[in-house]
């Protein structure tokens, strides 16, 4: 689970109105796939934001070039869009955590939307997976929340994942 300073910055970073830095987004999707590029721009603004800034931070340890690492960067956070929860629904949801989330899941109304937001890690797997996404890539988004001894990913590419994630 994040921790608190991750959570503010992210908070602060939602309620921001300015778009995405000129260029962002091209540079963005330049390093997406046909389906990566869909899921991307479902994506909520603020995401995209945090995103981009972590595929930043990437970027500068891995390289341009590392197609799934970046995407994996760019995405880990894609599972949310089914939650479809604003800010104030994200803090909430944040506050109920992932006890409640797993019974939640499958539920209707703001309950449901709760427990997929707390999933949004397997969801988002499952969603690049079905839009041709790297493996790396898809385990990256099943297993960012995941203590490092259970990634299946390895470890010098999650470290750097983690560490620019600042989660």
């Amino acid at each position: 689970m994040a921790g608190p300073i991750h959570l503010v910055r992210r908070f602060l970073g939602s309620l921001s109105p300015l778009p995405l830095a000129p260029g962002d987004d091209a540079w963005a999707t330049s390093k997406l796939g046909p389906g990566e590029r869909q899921l991307w721009q479902r994506m909520p603004r603020a995401d995209r934001k945090h995103s981009v800034g972590v595929a930043r931070l990437v970027a500068a340890q891995v390289g341009e070039d590392e197609h799934a690492i970046l995407a994996a960067a760019l995405l880990h956070d894609v599972g949310k869009v089914d939650a479809d929860l604003g800010t104030l629904g994200r803090v909430v949801a944040t506050l109920v955590g992932r006890t409640r989330g797993t019974r939640w899941r499958e539920a209707d109304g703001v309950r449901g939307r709760i427990g997929r937001y707390l999933h949004h890690d397997a969801i988002g797997a499952a969603l690049l997976e079905g839009a041709g996404a790297d493996p790396l890539t898809v385990a990256w988004a099943r297993e960012h929340h995941r203590p490092e001894r259970d990634w299946s990913v390895p470890t010098e590419v999650g470290r750097v994942l983690r560490d620019a994630d600042d989660d």
